[in-house]
């Protein structure tokens, strides 16, 4: 059975989704269309705002309620607002987003409103120590919140190897230790890291990192981090082998260990999610480019139902 686009009015991407006030709220990036050539730094995807959406159940319309943060808006950024994410602290909603700042260097700012939907008042300047893109957060159980991030290639991921931004910077060899994303414990004050930024480690079954040449199972770009029966589950993509994987860990700064595939290659060349449980079901949202018939830069957000089996792996139930 096919799976419907939710949205459908405009090209949408990298949907975060998270329950608030009873709602499940979307929030995805915004595809334009420009004439931008394609190439490897993305920046034929040059998404200039923000909408967020919300749902009463996984089967319910989705509510558009608008733009909630423009380019614009946000004075040190200079273009492409890719993938965001959200979290509710302290009954504040911070809305976390990638863009260039002038230089052209990829840094992730936070916006912040008293309503889920926005619209959000972006911060004069990006999060100190921030860099690349693909904000995830994530509150534990203990309340300490948690922001991953990172991506390669177009999100620069590879240029910050030596902790400094480096335009020269290239991916490790095939035989070396691949990169993993990063992760920085949120301050009190969520528009802060409360400390330094540190690198996720992923292992193969047998306990060793997983190497920048085995592009089946290495971390590409898009992290997510839910937790399920006390365990943590890193999910994220592969980027140019487009799959979603999952790996687990004992504690949110891992080591992860990797476990296996989510979902298949799609239509288009990237893959981007959420996982996110409410009334008492799993739910994994991802986007395709079968909205603009495969043009890759203008995606749909869709939605599966997921279970966790007796042995905690991910399992795919089908279309809502």
């Amino acid at each position: 059975m096919p799976v419907r686009p939710l949205i459908t009015h405009l090209y949408t991407a990298d949907p975060s989704a998270h329950v608030f006030a009873g709602r499940i709220y979307i929030y995805p990036s915004h595809d334009r269309d420009t004439e931008i050539a394609e190439n490897d730094e993305g920046d034929h995807y040059d998404m200039v705002d923000y909408h967020v959406f919300s749902m009463d159940s996984a089967e319910s319309a989705v509510v558009d309620h608008g733009v909630a943060l423009a380019l614009a808006d946000v004075p040190w950024a200079a273009r492409q607002l890719w993938a965001p994410d959200a979290a509710c602290l302290d009954g504040r909603y911070y809305l976390y987003f990638p863009a260039r700042d002038r230089a052209g260097v990829f840094r992730i700012g936070v916006a912040t409103s008293d309503r889920p939907e926005g619209p959000f008042r972006a911060e004069p300047a990006p999060i100190p120590g921030s860099f690349s893109i693909d904000p995830c957060s994530f509150v534990d159980d203990d309340g300490r919140a948690y922001l991953y991030f990172g991506g390669l290639r177009g999100g620069q991921l590879q240029k910050w190897r030596t902790g400094r931004f480096d335009p020269a910077g290239r991916e490790p060899g095939d035989a070396e230790p691949a990169l993993g994303p990063r992760v920085a414990r949120l301050a009190a004050d969520p528009r802060t890291f409360a400390g330094e930024v540190g690198e996720v480690a992923i292992l193969d079954p047998e306990g060793r990192p997983l190497r920048a040449g085995d592009r089946q199972r290495r971390y590409f770009e898009a992290p997510w981090v839910h937790k399920f029966g006390g365990v943590y589950y890193l999910s994220y993509s592969t980027g140019d082998t487009r799959h979603l994987v999952y790996a687990t860990a004992a504690t949110p700064r891992g080591p992860f260990t990797y476990q296996g595939r989510i979902l298949e290659p799609v239509i288009g060349w990237t893959t981007h999610h959420s996982i996110v449980e409410f009334q008492g079901r799993w739910f994994l949202f991802h986007h395709d480019a079968s909205l603009s018939g495969g043009v890759d830069h203008l995606r749909c957000i869709k939605l599966l139902e997921i279970t966790h089996d007796a042995q905690g792996r991910i399992r795919i139930l089908g279309p809502v």
